[in-house]
């Protein structure tokens, strides 16, 4: 039975649709992916419209991204094709005897794993004939008799490896963060790809809201959509999707931020958001397998200091120094996660900074008058930089784009200079700060320490980068 006629039966999906007429265009969506005929005259003017293509390609893709705006009924949508896979598909035939084939939907986090658990356990929960199919219905993953899992995960790329996958799901993928790396959208497929290539009729779905111009989302729309022969790109607005959605809703969205409204419910990536920094930028300023400098005698050293309150963000120091003219040298980096009491984080600081002769060190702007008494009680002078955030970084780029910088090897700090995003504001000025639902505080410290140490500030809307080699006025 092919998906459509499953999502018209009262068997297995039809009960889940309140009114199944305002799910026509997810309808046609499926139909492409699954390599059904499309012959409606709307349906074809439909697909045209989302996809850019004149028609239909001839065979059916093995990689598809949707770009649809919020409240599209993306997750059910992503839980529906996992259970039809799982459930309507004879995967005996392409596995090994006593090998189990997965299914893989990977969320951005783990509240929004739980949201998928719970429509994937509902859907196969109303249907008596998807009941009998159900061997273990655990926290994070369902194990049936007929040799499949679908399995919940977030996106890190270690927990996807050593799989047999006939279809993996990339929920909200342009929001994708992770601490531990700089690409977690570009690493995850990178890891799940070879899995899925070796099954047959496997699928590989990409499926978010668009955030910036970056990222694996926003390549693949530039590289398939419109194009025949490569993954199937899917666009619409929210409305398109989501017919019942209030109008008003949106309208009042698109008066007040019409940048972000466009992204959110017209499925536009965003042109005034762009990745601040290139990752070859980083790479090439880090001294790999170096994690941290002892002091050097007769070397005057440098500290910043992004402070917390130690329960959500870290509380981070930086300790550099100056050689050769402007050249400046990243000797320590350290970094305290919430939960942690600020005051001993205070005193363990304190004393690094003494370690090397350092008595006065500058912080966040922003820093609550208890980081500068926690300090002062230990020597230790907390003075509140002059720039903001943003200045720092725009401060920072010239440094890092003319190798005027060596930065350690950490991981973390990689990840979120990577991550940090430029945002055009009206007024010609700039914001630069870390992108939705992921961290700085390494970055920061790391930044204006060197920024502290040449002494360097720059009109924030001055510097930009295109590419490598391509730092521009």
């Amino acid at each position: 039975m092919d998906i459509i006629n499953a999502l018209n039966d009262k068997r297995f999906f039809a009960g889940l649709f309140k009114d199944p007429k305002t799910w026509y265009a997810w309808e046609v969506y499926l139909k492409a992916l699954f390599g059904l005929p499309i012959t409606d005259k709307e349906e074809k003017k439909l697909f045209r419209k989302c996809t850019g293509l004149r028609s239909q390609p001839g065979k059916r893709p093995r990689e598809s991204f949707i770009i649809c705006g919020r409240r599209s009924g993306k997750s059910f949508m992503s839980s529906i094709i996992a259970v039809y896979l799982a459930t309507f598909k004879d995967w005996s035939r392409v596995l090994n005897p006593g090998e189990r084939g997965y299914i893989f939907i990977i969320a951005n986090d783990k509240a929004q794993a739980r949201i998928i658990k719970s429509y994937v356990s509902g859907i196969l929960g109303q249907s008596v004939h998807f009941q009998k199919l159900v061997s273990k219905d655990l926290a994070w993953e369902i194990e049936l008799h007929n040799g499949v899992n679908i399995s919940i995960k977030t996106c890190n790329f270690r927990s996807v490896r050593g799989y047999t996958l006939i279809c993996c799901i990339a929920e909200e993928i342009a929001f994708w963060r992770s601490e531990d790396s700089a690409n977690p959208d570009r690493e995850i497929l990178t890891a799940v790809r070879p899995a899925l290539a070796t099954i047959p009729e496997s699928l590989l779905i990409g499926i978010s809201t668009p955030y910036s111009r970056s990222g694996v989302l926003y390549e693949a729309f530039k590289k398939h959509h419109g194009k025949p022969g490569g993954a199937l790109i899917w666009q619409a607005a929210t409305e398109r999707m989501n017919p019942t959605i209030d109008r008003s809703l949106i309208k009042s969205a698109l008066e007040d931020d019409p940048s972000a409204a466009k992204a959110e419910w017209e499925a536009e990536f965003r042109m005034d958001i762009e990745a601040f920094m290139p990752l070859e930028f980083i790479e090439a300023v880090i001294a790999p397998g170096r994690f941290e400098l002892p002091r050097v005698e007769g070397t005057s050293y440098y500290g910043h200091l992004d402070p917390s309150g130690g329960r959500q963000d870290s509380m981070t120091l930086a300790i550099a120094h100056k050689e050769n003219g402007d050249r400046v040298i990243l000797d320590v980096l350290r970094e305290a996660r919430p939960p942690f009491q600020p005051s001993a984080v205070a005193a363990e600081y304190s004393e690094l900074l003494k370690d090397y002769k350092i008595s006065k060190i500058e912080s966040d702007r922003y820093a609550a008058e208890w980081v500068t008494e926690a300090f002062r009680s230990h020597g230790v002078i907390v003075e509140n930089s002059d720039l903001s955030a943003s200045e720092i970084y725009l401060s920072f780029l010239p440094l890092v784009a003319n190798g005027t910088v060596e930065l350690l090897d950490n991981k973390r700090l990689r990840a979120q200079l990577s991550g940090l995003e430029r945002k055009t504001r009206s007024g010609g000025k700039d914001l630069v700060s870390h992108g939705p639902g992921s961290h700085d505080d390494l970055a920061n410290a790391a930044a204006g320490v060197c920024v502290m140490a040449v002494k360097r500030r720059v009109t924030p809307r001055i510097w930009r980068v295109d590419g490598p080699g391509d730092l521009k006025w």
